[in-house]
């Protein structure tokens, strides 16, 4: 299982053994993170999963065109590295990657 770092806004950082094959939304909820609000649940309608990524971060998949739109509507400022934590699938090759968590997500 990789481990993964969610580092919220204010510094905090929770390391998460994370499932693979599930999306790393999925993956915060399932471990209590605050800041990952997903109120759509995962269907890439809400922007409230943003998250901050390396731009090198092994396994990420490419960003799809509907990702691309929603990031237009997130409620803290989109930045390079901007993603949504609903479209990334865990993947072993991410052990020791870190996410980082907008101060606000609606």
């Amino acid at each position: 299982m990789p481990k993964i770092t969610f580092v919220e806004a204010d510094g905090t950082e929770i390391v998460v053994e994370a499932r693979s094959g599930i999306s790393l939304m999925e993956n915060a909820i399932a471990n209590n993170v605050d800041g990952i609000e997903a109120e759509c649940g995962g269907s890439c309608m809400c922007a409230t999963c943003h998250c901050y990524l390396a731009d090198d971060q092994a396994g990420l998949s490419v960003m799809q065109d509907d990702e691309d739109e929603m990031l237009g509507f997130v409620a803290s400022e989109r930045k390079p590295g901007s993603r949504l934590s609903c479209q990334i699938t865990v993947t072993d090759d991410m052990d020791g990657m870190q996410v980082h968590l907008p101060a606000e997500q609606n």
